[in-house]
């Protein structure tokens, strides 16, 4: 019988703990939602500065293609 009380003892603070996390993760999930859009629809100083960097890089590279295209055929219609 003791080892019957001990066990219903272990077992209800488990189920407690059990719950605890439970009621947690409910509680706390509405926020993480409302957090993760408003990270996803508002954009950081820092990521606009590395979006324009990013957007300046691949215009000079663009540049430098279309550049080295004319010269290219400027070549071929001199005859080099």
């Amino acid at each position: 019988m003791r080892k019957s009380g001990i066990f219903l003892v272990l077992l209800s603070l488990m189920l407690s703990a059990c719950v605890a996390s439970v009621v947690k993760t409910v509680v706390t999930a509405p926020f993480k939602v409302g957090g993760a859009v408003i990270d996803a629809t508002t954009t950081s100083q820092a990521e606009a500065d590395r979006n324009r960097g990013r957007d300046a890089r691949k215009a000079d590279e663009q540049a430098e293609k279309e550049r080295k295209r004319q010269e290219r055929e400027a070549r071929r219609r001199r005859g080099d």
